[in-house]
């Protein structure tokens, strides 16, 4: 009787320990949601810190002027009245190296 109930118990086990260790709701279903959850998390920091920050932008933008004032600069090309506006052109750099050797009158072409 006693190896029954052993022999019982034993097939249990063999039973419980292949549901753990199956795909379907055991113990790699689990480490996958786990990893899954730790991606999420690492998203969700990202956007949480992108939020402050656009947040910490909106607040200035709605109680100081120098955000404002500095964004129509950067962005639209503002200036204030009695300003001079300097605009500095850069020459390709194909551009300058084709008129460097005409520049220093070292060309020899005849």
């Amino acid at each position: 009787m006693l190896r029954w109930v052993a022999l019982i118990l034993l097939l249990l086990l063999i039973g419980l320990q292949f549901e753990l260790w199956s795909n379907h709701g055991g113990m790699a279903e689990v480490t996958s949601l786990r990893v899954a959850v730790k991606k999420q998390s690492d998203e969700n920091d990202k956007l949480t810190q992108r939020n402050q920050a656009l947040a910490a932008d909106v607040n200035d933008l709605k109680h100081g002027e120098q955000a404002v004032e500095a964004r129509a600069r950067s962005e639209l090309g503002l200036i204030k009245q009695g300003e001079t506006f300097y605009q500095v052109v850069e020459q390709p750099a194909n551009a300058a190296s084709a008129t460097a050797p005409a520049a220093s009158g070292t060309s020899t072409s005849h």
